[in-house]
């Protein structure tokens, strides 16, 4: 290269670079939040104007991985002790312990203010939250895993707070209604794998989607504009301890599904299907979903139980358009001792009528008779329905099963069966 071809390099870098330092601290700070976090802070060593850049970073996200345990907990309390600007979003996660310093972090965490927090330690028992980031007014977003919390005695509530995701967590009935409840925006609520909360009474007049997964003996929704909602049961135990409220037959239903009209996309598992069903086989649903579109069902179609209360389900969806299931097997008890407790239970003959159904699909299909003796039925309920996408797990010689599923009679023409392996 020539001196003068280098000179213009030379002089181009050198006003670049200054274009660079003198973007306002925002946009730097900005510009940082795409790198991690030790990365940015070793942006301090550039120059002097760059010296306190990452304190202004919008986003911090912190992860110990190959990090030596007293490292990243320095990096930590530099970040929360030094950062002096707008924190948009703080996430955190980690594999090793770090009880001794969660209480100092978290204290430092709520002067900073910031509007989304994930906390994800999964290491050890579980975090107990202390009361200063219920202080956080200004939260849109929190995400607790590996927590154990009790809400302080005066607490004012999340008021903008649109998104609630607790995983792993242990509570109690009270806290986590008046959780719920005080958040008044909430539009997405998530609570998976929790302990200490028998009753779960969700009042959230803005919720939109929820998801619910863990041991619960018995549930209340007060969701009027709730859209989409996934409810399961962990554990068979509870299905079956599970009592009536005042001894009245559909009171599981009324109370879990009885101010869900405007649901639009459902998903339930099956022991949760057996804790609505077991006071009320064919007892009328409390409502009409009249726009439900779509269903997603974890089901036994050994336990008759299930296979009723599904089709109740079904013949209150009058607009239902798409049902996805997983096959799940019965429990470990043996087949003919399940066999025998079904004998009590009255053939499936109730006609459902799904007019509006076009796709079905079975995952984890095995198969045996009781499997597709539902299928028969359903082609036979659907009129316009065009597919139904099977993915077979049998272990079994299967051409026979598939002969009988091409030779179920269909009620549409247009419906196919579809059989991957």
């Amino acid at each position: 290269m020539s001196a003068c071809k280098k000179a213009r390099a030379e002089a181009t870098s050198v006003v670049s670079s200054d274009r660079l330092s003198s973007l306002p601290p925002e946009l730097k700070g900005d510009i940082l939040s795409r790198l991690n976090v030790e990365e940015a802070v070793k942006t301090s060593t550039l120059s002097s104007t760059w010296r306190d850049a990452w304190t202004n970073m919008p986003k911090i996200f912190l992860r110990d991985g190959n990090f030596a345990r007293t490292k990243f907990v320095t990096l930590v309390d530099m970040v929360l002790s030094l950062h002096n600007g707008t924190v948009e979003m703080f996430d955190i996660s980690g594999s090793k312990t770090y009880h001794d310093e969660f209480g100092r972090w978290m204290r430092m965490l709520s002067r900073i203010r910031p509007r989304s927090v994930t906390i994800r330690l999964n290491s050890g028992p579980g975090y107990r939250i202390p009361s200063c980031l219920f202080s956080i007014g200004d939260l849109r977003v929190l995400h607790l895993q590996n927590c154990v919390f009790s809400l302080p005695r005066v607490f004012q509530g999340f008021k903008r707070l649109t998104h609630l995701d607790l995983k792993n967590f242990s509570s109690t009935d009270i806290d986590i209604q008046n959780l719920v409840s005080f958040c008044p925006v909430l539009s997405y609520l998530k609570l998976a794998s929790f302990e200490g909360i028998n009753y779960l009474n969700v009042q959230a007049p803005k919720l939109k989607r929820l998801h619910v997964f863990g041991d619960f003996e018995d549930i209340n929704l007060d969701a009027p504009n709730l859209e989409a909602a996934v409810l399961s049961l962990a554990h068979e135990a509870k299905a079956q301890q599970s009592v009536p409220i005042a001894h009245d037959k559909e009171s599981h239903v009324k109370k879990s599904l009885g101010d869900l009209s405007g649901i639009k996309t459902l998903g339930i598992s099956g022991i949760f299907m057996k804790y609505l069903s077991k006071w009320c086989i064919l007892t009328k649903f409390p409502a009409v979903f009249h726009r439900l579109e779509h269903i997603c069902l974890v089901i036994c179609f050994w336990d008759q139980r299930q296979v009723l209360a599904t089709c109740s389900l079904f013949q209150n969806a009058p607009n239902l358009k798409k049902l996805d299931m997983w096959v799940s097997l019965p429990p470990s008890q043996s087949l003919s001792t399940w066999d025998q407790d079904q004998a009590s239970i009255p053939e499936l003959t109730m006609q459902v009528q799904l007019d509006h159904l076009v796709t079905a699909s079975v995952k984890g299909f095995r198969g045996v008779d009781y499997e597709v003796n539902f299928l028969a039925k359903l082609l036979s309920w659907a009129p316009a329905l065009e597919e139904v996408k099977i993915e077979w797990t049998g272990k079994t010689e299967c051409s026979m099963v598939l002969a009988k599923l091409l030779a179920l009679p269909r009620v549409s023409p247009r419906a196919k069966v579809i059989v991957t392996f």
